[in-house]
């Protein structure tokens, strides 16, 4: 029998939700600069993530980028909480933009962003980080606005801090 698209997203989704279930729980209390956790009334899960907090690094983002492993995403950090907005320029992947305040809290997800589309895509007032992961993934989680994110750029006002 012969899988159609369905089943293998299907099977993909559950093999990274087995993934996010039993990874050890030393591993999600582990703060790292190379990766974001992220907690809800839906559970925890974890992204391996590329840190994007200078200006050249934050305006070349995912760009020219064919594809983005499932469990990873970048992390843009700014300096001070302040109005974002982001586009698709260039970039070749759907994705999830995840914008969250100064205390790493989502204050916004904007789902399936269209690949090249020059749109902006406002993500608020007062956001201080924001996490592009692929497109889908924020919905197949549960991510939503009231989500708390952890990583150490967040610092002493985090939601959830690192121990």
């Amino acid at each position: 029998m012969r899988d159609t698209g369905w089943l293998l997203r299907l099977r993909a989704t559950l093999a990274l939700a087995l993934v996010v279930l039993f990874l050890p729980a030393a591993a999600l209390a582990r703060c790292a600069p190379d990766a974001v956790d992220l907690r809800g009334d839906w559970g925890q899960a974890r992204f391996a993530v590329e840190l994007a907090d200078t200006p050249r690094e934050r305006s070349r983002g995912l760009m020219h980028r064919e594809s983005l492993p499932r469990g990873a995403g970048m992390l843009f950090v700014y300096d001070r909480p302040q109005s974002v907005s982001f586009w698709m320029r260039n970039t070749l992947i759907p994705l999830d933009i995840i914008f969250l305040d100064g205390t790493g809290t989502v204050a916004r997800v904007h789902e399936n962003a269209v690949p090249l589309d020059e749109t902006s895509i406002p993500g608020g007032s007062d956001i201080q980080f924001v996490l592009e992961i692929n497109g889908g993934l924020a919905a197949q989680f549960g991510i939503a606005p009231g989500t708390e994110l952890r990583h150490p750029a967040i610092g002493d006002d985090a939601a959830w801090p690192c121990k």
